[in-house]
């Protein structure tokens, strides 16, 4: 399925089911959220984020990613971000509250009047893969990332409760939770299916905890993390 989507670059990854919340300055993308803000109220809000390489301004697209004129280039894969708040400051920025709805690969960018980018996507689907060793690796993953969050934290927390058992939602949870470059964050988003997502966690976690157990030592406190703000 393809749809046409105005883009916003970011220097983050954003996955479904995860709050992104965003302020917004900057006049194109301040121009973005009015031109949301007009459509009619039966109709979904929505963008699309793609994580940012390298650079600043888009013009083309080549391989591996959208590449930059002037200097930027942007993954090709990323997720649609559906506005669900939106607070409007006197002198015309945003505050916006929103949520990953569900991924895409940009296909070209398009000629628009917009002063923000617009490209034409297609929509990717969220297979399971084989769905018996899903559950298999989701058991793994989640108690590996139990053992992650308890050393980041450098106590035990109470997170048993509180971790989806899906292997689809986990896998998410994870990729957007766990302290990792934006390339794995990348890849993991880029995952073809759920079992693969899974697995590539599975290999990601067990480094972490083993550079943690030599280490000893917290990069930086998971909260600060799981919900990142980002200016525009």
């Amino acid at each position: 399925m393809t749809a046409r989507l105005p883009l916003f670059p970011l220097g983050t990854v954003l996955f479904p089911g995860l709050v992104l919340p965003l302020h917004i300055f900057e006049p194109r993308y301040r121009s973005l959220v009015r031109d949301l803000i007009d459509l009619p109220a039966d109709q979904t809000r929505e963008f699309g984020v793609v994580a940012i390489k390298s650079g600043w301004e888009v013009q083309s697209t080549g391989p591996g990613g959208l590449t930059a004129g002037g200097s930027l280039t942007l993954y090709e894969v990323g997720c649609t971000a559906e506005v669900r708040t939106v607070t409007e400051h006197p002198d015309g920025r945003f505050d916006l509250v929103t949520v990953g709805r569900r991924r895409f690969r940009t296909k070209q960018l398009v000629d628009d009047p917009a002063p923000y980018l617009v490209a034409d996507v297609e929509l990717l689907s969220e297979p399971t893969g084989d769905e018996q060793l899903a559950e298999r690796l989701s058991t793994t993953v989640l108690d590996l990332f139990q053992r992650y969050i308890t050393m980041m934290r450098q106590q035990t927390p109470e997170v048993g409760e509180q971790l989806p058992d899906r292997p689809g939602v986990l896998s998410y949870l994870v990729a957007a939770s766990a302290v990792l470059p934006l390339e794995d964050r990348q890849r993991l988003l880029a995952a073809d299916d759920t079992v693969r997502r899974l697995r590539a966690e599975r290999t990601l976690l067990r480094r972490e905890v083993t550079l943690l157990n030599r280490l000893r030592a917290v990069p930086a406190p998971l909260g600060d993390l799981t919900s990142p703000a980002s200016p525009n």
